[in-house]
């Protein structure tokens, strides 16, 4: 990580000059008006910013806690250990940890090189969509997202092992010098740094650490890969077959974790990926209906207008004059 930025960050605040001067547990009043202890946003941000950063208070041990926002921890240097529903990780440098507002969190003390930042993200941070030209949908991308704002008791966090991946680490570091040098119109730079964030992530689901509990976004996760790399002719019954499952059940659960059927999900994708195609290449349409995988072109232009509300033609040209 930058240096100057490292040196800023680790700046002894005002809490912990008071922990080291003895001080046992951290002042609960800075961070919730009642008992039990519920993280504040505003008591951590300020007014109107969706998006602050915060450093992890270092040397005591945080105690229990929910958070009325979305919480996204990246360690800058050393180490911290959470606890987050009864489940024991450790955050390394350079990995990233995601919470949403049901997760129950507890932290071991921290020493003086070990530095953690929060970014404190209110949920409407993420309602303005996140699009980049020509990918319209990305269906890990989405689900990850969907982790993070709906309360589901085997979605509270994501964790990224993800060190070693130089993109994740360059598009967190420019979140942290956009916010730490209060650049103009910051909010907007980091909505799309943070869409380019988990777009990165969704290409490294290999690096989520998975908890025991957590069986259904496993597995809607391996049924995402396996679309994301089969979409031209994947078929649920292979998919099934190379899990394990029965095709029946597979599809009921496809369709009560997603709100989506198989075919549905293989159609975005495919469609998503024509749309990819149209505006990032030349291709003839007629061969790119053929290599999203519908062979029938009449009936690849039928199902491109429904969803895009205009025809493959009319999208590259609306498209690129935009750009």
């Amino acid at each position: 990580m930058n240096r100057e930025l490292v040196r800023r960050l680790s700046v002894i605040t005002e809490e912990e000059k008071e922990i080291l001067k003895g001080k046992r547990e951290v002042d609960r009043s800075w961070y919730a008006e009642h008992a039990p202890m519920v993280i504040d946003s505003k008591k951590m941000r300020d007014t109107g910013k969706l998006i602050q950063l915060c450093p992890h208070t270092r040397f005591v041990h945080f105690p229990k806690h929910r958070h009325n926002y979305i919480e996204v921890i990246y360690m800058c240097q050393g180490q911290t250990i959470h606890k987050i529903d009864g489940m024991k990780v450790i955050l390394d440098e350079g990995e990233l940890l995601f919470l949403n507002q049901e997760a129950e969190q507890e932290i071991l003390p921290a020493g003086e090189s070990d530095l953690a930042i929060r970014f404190i993200l209110l949920p409407e941070f993420f309602d303005k969509a996140f699009r980049i030209p020509g990918e319209e949908e990305h269906l890990i991308r989405d689900f990850l997202i969907r982790c993070l704002l709906t309360q589901q008791p085997e979605r509270n966090y994501l964790y990224f092992q993800v060190a070693d991946i130089l993109p994740v680490q360059n598009l967190v570091e420019n979140m942290i010098w956009t916010l730490i040098n209060g650049q103009p119109s910051d909010q907007t730079t980091n909505q799309i740094t943070m869409e380019l964030l988990f777009m990165q992530l969704a290409n490294y689901t290999d690096k989520l650490e998975q908890s025991p509990q957590s069986f259904d976004q496993n597995l809607i996760l391996q049924v995402l890969r396996y679309i994301d790399q089969n979409y031209r002719d994947g078929q649920l019954s292979h998919l099934s077959s190379l899990l394990g499952y029965d095709i029946y059940w597979l599809s009921r659960m496809i369709k009560r974790l997603t709100g989506q059927n198989y075919k549905d999900l293989l159609q975005i994708k495919r469609l998503n990926q024509a749309a990819y195609l149209l505006l990032n290449t030349k291709v003839a349409i007629s061969d790119i209906s053929i290599s999203v995988g519908y062979d029938n072109t009449s009936y690849f232009h039928r199902i491109f207008r429904e969803y895009y509300k205009m025809s493959p033609k009319e999208y590259r040209l609306a498209k690129k004059c935009l750009c």
